[in-house]
C-alpha cells in the first residue's frame, strides 16, 4: 500500500466540493435554459457543454489563462491575498468545470421530460416560480438530477488533465489520486498505481450501487398500500352536497371581458366575448383556438394585443403593458389530462394551492373538497393508484379548493367512457350549482355542450362565428360552419328562385320556406332527427324517397335516403335521417317509396 494517503483525502475533498458546486450551478443553468429556444439558446448551450468535448488539457489551459498569476483575474485575486493557480482551490475549480456539463445536460434533459402541464397547473393554483421549481419540477425530475449528480461526482473524481494544468502535481496539496497514478507510473512504481486505480474503481462502484438502491427506494407498488383499486363508478345513490363556497360576498357576480389577438402558426386568433355567472361553452373543431383562448385567460400564454378583464380587474392590457402572472389571477384550470402531480397524494394535490393558509384551515378545506367530490377515501393515494374518473374529480376538487373567480374546463370529460362521462357530468353540475364564478367549458362534442352549457361561443379558424344561448344556436345557427359544429348532418347549397322558394340541386328538389329569402342565403340545412317519414302527400316539402343504405346504433337507425327516384347502382344518397328503432320497425313494413317531409319551421337558412 502507498505510505502517503494524502491523494485519497485530497481527491475526496476535491470531489465532494466540486460535486456540491456542480449540483447548484448545474441546476441553476438548467433551470435558466429550460423552456428557452432559438439561436441564443443553441449558442449558450454549446458554450456550457464545451468542456465535455474539449480535451481536459485544453480546458486546463483556458483555466490557467483565466486564473493564472499573469491574468487580470489572477492578479486581482493575488492583490487581496488569494492565489488560485497551483493550490487546492484550483483542483476544485478544474474538477467543477469538467464535471459541470454532465450535471447541466442531465438535469436539463430531466426537466424537459416533465409534462409542462404540471408546471402550468401549479401556476394557476397560485404557486410562485420558486415553489413551482422546488415543489413540482425538481421532485419530478429527481431521478435525472440524482443521475447527473452521480455522473458529476464520478467525473470530478477522475479528473486529471485540467487539474494538472491549473493545480499542478504538488504532493500533499494538489496531488489527487489520478495524478498520483500518473506519478507512480512515471517513477516506476506500477504496483502503487494499481492500488490507486483499484481504490478509484471501488469508490465509483459504491456510488453507482448507492444510486440503484436509491432508485429502488422510490418505487412504491400500489398493492403494498392499496390492495384493491376502486372502480370509476360514483357512489350510489348520488346525493346532493353543498356546492363550492366562493371567496367573495353573496352579492358578487363574476364577469369576464375578453378582446385579444395572437398570431398562431396556421391563422391569427382573434377572440372577443363576455362571460358572466353560468357556463359558457367554447365549441369548435380541433385546432380552432379553443385551448389557446383558455391559456390566454389563465395567463399561461400571452396575447399579442388586447385586454382581459375579470371582475373589473385587468389581467392583461397590451396598451398599458400589463400582464398579471398566472399565479395571481385566481383562475382555476382543469387540464384535459388533469395534470395531477404524480409525486403527491390526492390530499396533497387538492391542498397544493392552499399553502399560505394555516394548517388547520388548509386541512379543513381539503377535507371539504374531498367530501364534495366523493373522493375522501382516496386521500392518501397517489394519482397513479386511482382510476381516470377519480383523477378527473381530484383535478376539479384541486381547482375549487382555491375558490377561484373563474373556472376553466378544457374538455374535462374527453378521457372518460360514455357512461362515466354522464355520471361525472351530473356530479360536476351539482357541485357547481351555487358557484358564483363564471365557468368556461371547452369541448368539440355538440351534445356535451348542449347538456352542460347555458350559452355557446363557436370558434372556427381563430374567429368567433357565433355566440348566444344554446337553444338559439341550435335552432338558428345562421352559418354553415355553425350548423355543422352543432350537429347538422344535411347541408346543401341552394339557388333562390322566388321569395319563398329555393332549388336544392344536390338533393334534386325545390323547397318552400316560411320566410322571404335573401341573396345572403347560400345553403340550407336540416337536422337528421327532425325528419317526418310517411307524412301526408299534401304537406309542403314532401317528396318520395328510397332507401340507399342503413347504419345501426344501439337505440336508433340511420337511414341514407335518395329523393325523387329509386337509386341506381352506386348512386349516392341525398339526405340522412335518424329514427328511433321503434319507428324504424314500423317503417320497414311499408313499401317504398316512402314520403319524406322537410317541415317549414325546421329548415335552417344558412350563409357561408
Amino acid at each position: 500500500m502507498p505510505a502517503d494517503f494524502s491523494p485519497l483525502y485530497i481527491s475526496l475533498a476535491t470531489t465532494c466540493a466540486a460535486t456540491v458546486a456542480t449540483f447548484f450551478i448545474g441546476l441553476l443553468a438548467a433551470r435558466l435554459m429550460y423552456g428557452r429556444s432559438g439561436s441564443l439558446r443553441a449558442w449558450t448551450d454549446g458554450i456550457l457543454t464545451l468542456p465535455l468535448v474539449l480535451p481536459p488539457t485544453v480546458v486546463g489551459f483556458f483555466l490557467l489563462l483565466v486564473f493564472g498569476r499573469r491574468s487580470p483575474i489572477g492578479h486581482a485575486l493575488e492583490r487581496i491575498g488569494l492565489e488560485v493557480a497551483f493550490s487546492w482551490p484550483a483542483t476544485v475549480i478544474a474538477a467543477t468545470v469538467v464535471a459541470f456539463p454532465l450535471m447541466y445536460r442531465t438535469a436539463l434533459g430531466a426537466f424537459e421530460q416533465v409534462n409542462p402541464n404540471y408546471l402550468q397547473a401549479a401556476r394557476t393554483l397560485g404557486a410562485s416560480e420558486w415553489v413551482v421549481f422546488r415543489a413540482v419540477l425538481l421532485p419530478l425530475a429527481g431521478p435525472g438530477v440524482v443521475a447527473g449528480t452521480v455522473l458529476a461526482f464520478a467525473r470530478a473524481m477522475g479528473e486529471f488533465g485540467a487539474t494538472l494544468m491549473l493545480a499542478g502535481n504538488i504532493p500533499g496539496r494538489t496531488q489527487t489520486m489520478p495524478i498520483a497514478i500518473f506519478s507512480a507510473v512515471e517513477s516506476g512504481h506500477p504496483g502503487v498505481a494499481i492500488l490507486w486505480v483499484g481504490l478509484i474503481v471501488v469508490l465509483s462502484l459504491a456510488i453507482i450501487r448507492l444510486l440503484n438502491v436509491e432508485k429502488k427506494a422510490r418505487v412504491r407498488p400500489a398493492d403494498e398500500r392499496h390492495p384493491a383499486i376502486s372502480t370509476d363508478s360514483l357512489p350510489q345513490p348520488l346525493t346532493f352536497r353543498p356546492s363550492v363556497r366562493h371567496a367573495n360576498s353573496e352579492e358578487s357576480h363574476a364577469r369576464l371581458t375578453l378582446d385579444v389577438s395572437r398570431k398562431l402558426d396556421l391563422f391569427d386568433l382573434k377572440v372577443a366575448f363576455e362571460a358572466e355567472k353560468g357556463t359558457l361553452g367554447l365549441l369548435g373543431p380541433s385546432g380552432s383556438g379553443k385551448s389557446m383562448t383558455l391559456r390566454m385567460i389563465a395567463g399561461l400564454s400571452r396575447p399579442d394585443n388586447g385586454r382581459i378583464v375579470l371582475n373589473n380587474k385587468a389581467l392583461f392590457d397590451s396598451s398599458a403593458n400589463k400582464n398579471i402572472a398566472a399565479s395571481e389571477r385566481k383562475v382555476g384550470y382543469v387540464f384535459q389530462d388533469y395534470a395531477l402531480f404524480p409525486h403527491l397524494t390526492v390530499a396533497e394535490n387538492v391542498g397544493f394551492g392552499l399553502r399560505t393558509l394555516p394548517r388547520e384551515q388548509r386541512a379543513s378545506r381539503v377535507a371539504d373538497q374531498l367530501a364534495q367530490l366523493y373522493i375522501s377515501d382516496l386521500a392518501d393515494r397517489l394519482p397513479g393508484e386511482i382510476s381516470g374518473g377519480q383523477r378527473q374529480r381530484v383535478a376539479i376538487a384541486r381547482c375549487l379548493a382555491t375558490e377561484p373567480d373563474l373556472l376553466l374546463l378544457d374538455e374535462p370529460f374527453s378521457a372518460l367512457d360514455p357512461h362515466l362521462r354522464r355520471q361525472t357530468e351530473e356530479q360536476l353540475r351539482r357541485t357547481l350549482a351555487n358557484y358564483r364564478g363564471a365557468v368556461i367549458f371547452v369541448t368539440h362534442d355538440m351534445e356535451e355542450a348542449f347538456r352542460f352549457c347555458t350559452d355557446l361561443l363557436v370558434l372556427d379558424q381563430g374567429r368567433v362565428i357565433a355566440h348566444g344561448p344554446r337553444i338559439d344556436l341550435f335552432e338558428r345557427p345562421g352559418r354553415v360552419a355553425v350548423a355543422r359544429l352543432t350537429g347538422c348532418k344535411n347541408i346543401a347549397p341552394v339557388r333562390v328562385v322566388a321569395a319563398d322558394r329555393v332549388v336544392v340541386e344536390t338533393w334534386g328538389c325545390t323547397l318552400r320556406t316560411c320566410v322571404n329569402m335573401t341573396s345572403e342565403i347560400t345553403h340550407i340545412g336540416y337536422r337528421s332527427h327532425q325528419f317526418t317519414l310517411q307524412g301526408s302527400e299534401d304537406t309542403p316539402n314532401t317528396f318520395p324517397c328510397w332507401l340507399v343504405s342503413t347504419s345501426e346504433a344501439p337505440h336508433e337507425m340511420t337511414l341514407y335516403l335518395r329523393l325523387g327516384n329509386a337509386p341506381e347502382l352506386d348512386e349516392p344518397h341525398h339526405v340522412q335521417a335518424d329514427l328511433p328503432k321503434t319507428e324504424w320497425r314500423k317503417l320497414q313494413q311499408q313499401p317504398q317509396p316512402w314520403r319524406l317531409t322537410f317541415e317549414l319551421d325546421r329548415l335552417l337558412l344558412l350563409h357561408d
